[in-house]
């Protein structure tokens, strides 16, 4: 097998996305209105026991610009849902590696608790079977409701280690099998760097996880997610509102229209929301500190917006 990465892009342009309400042509700038919130993220912090090649959040063990949030900080915001009687229906949690968080797994078994679902992202690595007895309770004990998505980035050992480094392939699996073996509903996430086709890159998945014994239906694209790649230094068009009609897509239908992060920036007493899981380090786009003030229109001012969401046709959750 020889899977190769596209040829380098042109590198971005500089006047692109430097104004939030028109485009480097003097078009007027799309823009998504928040329609309801069926999705509270939190990055738990971006400290990771790995250093990825392209991580699009630079998580490593040394990288703290976002700060663990505290199960103090969680509950407030789980109370602001429960208050103000929001249909929230999923609660996720993301890095960095969230196992690294030592709140994590109370975090999750409060919002299990209160009735919602919860997704969890993770490398199902070293920091996740430290809470392996804890975690095997809130499965045995919830069941569905409790998603964990690993990250595969692709069905071979030799290009998963490319981004990931050596032996993280053996270790992911061993963790993937744990999670099997205890019962936990699976999910897995790919990368579509590759240059392959999302057939093939099924194609390839699901004779791993036949291989593999792991329960996971490639072909279910919530079961099996193949995200779109991110690079903010290449260029790609900017949206405008014109655009909706032009691509036939609902701007209702982009993550930012039905979801929310909250993240917390290193040396700050308090965290912050942020349109979604895509946009951590960008000041532009912080909502304030309260789920209330945050359910604003979110301009598409971010090469992300526009590779991942719009164009690539990427959400990190399936609710909405």
């Amino acid at each position: 097998m020889n899977v190769l990465r596209p040829a380098a892009e042109t590198p971005l342009d500089r006047a692109k996305f430097q104004n939030p309400d028109v485009t480097a042509k003097g078009e007027p700038r799309a823009f998504i209105a928040a329609t309801r919130l069926a999705v509270l993220w939190f990055n738990t912090g971006t400290l990771c026991n790995l250093t990825c090649d392209h991580c699009y959040i630079e998580s490593s063990p040394k990288n703290d610009r976002l700060a663990y949030l505290s199960l103090a900080e969680v509950t407030g915001y789980l109370d602001e849902i429960g208050a103000n009687r929001m249909d929230t229906e999923e609660i996720g949690f993301t890095g960095g590696e969230p196992f690294m968080n030592p709140d994590l797994v109370a975090m999750m078994e409060m919002a299990l608790e209160r009735g919602f679902r919860v997704l969890v992202l993770t490398n199902a690595m070293r920091p996740m079977m430290k809470c392996a007895d804890r975690l095997a309770g809130l499965v045995a004990r919830h069941g569905e409701k409790l998603v964990v998505r690993v990250s595969l980035d692709h069905y071979s050992a030799s290009l998963h280690e490319s981004l990931r480094g050596a032996h993280s392939w053996r270790r992911t699996l061993d963790g993937i099998r744990w999670l099997v073996e205890t019962g936990a509903t699976l999910h897995i996430a790919g990368r579509t760097c590759w240059g392959d086709s999302e057939d093939r890159m099924r194609e390839g998945y699901a004779r791993l996880f036949e291989a593999e014994g792991i329960p996971v239906d490639a072909g279910d694209r919530t079961a099996l997610t193949l995200f779109p790649e991110m690079d903010e230094t290449q260029d790609v068009a900017e949206i405008t509102t014109g655009c909706w009609d032009v691509l036939g897509i609902a701007p209702e239908a982009m993550m930012c229209a039905t979801s929310r992060m909250v993240v917390k920036h290193k040396g700050e007493d308090r965290p912050v929301m942020v349109p979604c899981t895509l946009l951590p380090y960008d000041r532009q786009f912080d909502m304030g500190h309260d789920i209330a003030d945050a359910m604003t229109p979110v301009k598409l001012n971010h090469p992300h917006c526009a590779r991942f969401c719009v164009l690539g046709g990427g959400s990190c959750s399936h609710a909405g």
